[in-house]
């Protein structure tokens, strides 16, 4: 996802999974696959090198996933502190809020 509009509609949307990390906001988008947006806080990752790691953790994540993905539209957010944080507990967090996705 690329637009403002299409961000704030998943967040006007109102659904959302928390995990330790990350909170994954979804909407259903009524195309044949899911899309992902992410969004990384400067105030949760002060470095540019931080947010980008997060950033490709979960799009690569995604990627390995998205056919077994329902066609939703997914916002990633981090809603932690990731300083202490290691790739693998990342990549755990992520993959248990994708499991919990709705199925249609």
């Amino acid at each position: 996802m690329h637009k403002t509009d299409e961000y704030s509609s998943v967040f006007a949307f109102r659904r959302a999974l928390r995990g330790r990390f990350y909170i994954l906001h979804y909407r259903p988008n009524g195309l044949d696959t899911a899309r992902l947006g992410v969004v990384v806080a400067k105030k949760l990752a002060k470095r540019a090198n931080t947010r980008n790691l997060v950033k490709r953790i979960a799009r690569e994540l995604f990627r390995r996933h998205r056919e077994s993905l329902p066609a939703l539209d997914m916002v990633v957010r981090l809603q932690a502190p990731v300083a202490k944080a290691t790739r693998a507990e990342l990549n755990q967090d992520l993959l248990a809020l994708l499991h919990k996705l709705p199925r249609q």
